[in-house]
């Protein structure tokens, strides 16, 4: 130990830190995505009304929009849309 307190760590959990990240590591993109590809269609379910798109959850969905306005930007780029669809959300 140094006057710090802190104790490095041992070799083997090192060894061991290294292999969990070489493992994990192929996997992070596709977790990324899939939440992403979940936000997304989170994004389009809270949208929907606006979007012209039927929506029988439209009453509970509707309380949820001021708190995805900071992400509708992103989102309606990531989905191909250049200009924003809505006409009470002028993000562009």
């Amino acid at each position: 130990m140094n006057g710090s307190g802190y104790k490095p760590a041992s070799w083997l959990e090192r060894v061991s830190a290294g292999l969990r990240e070489f493992y994990i590591a192929p996997y992070r993109r596709t977790f990324a995505r899939a939440q992403r590809d979940e936000e997304d269609l989170f994004m389009m379910l809270v949208f929907a009304e606006s979007l012209g798109v039927p929506n029988p959850a439209t009453y509970y969905t509707l309380e949820l929009m001021p708190a995805m306005y900071e992400r509708f930007h992103a989102w309606h780029k990531r989905m191909g849309m250049e200009r924003s669809p809505l006409d009470h959300i002028g993000c562009c």
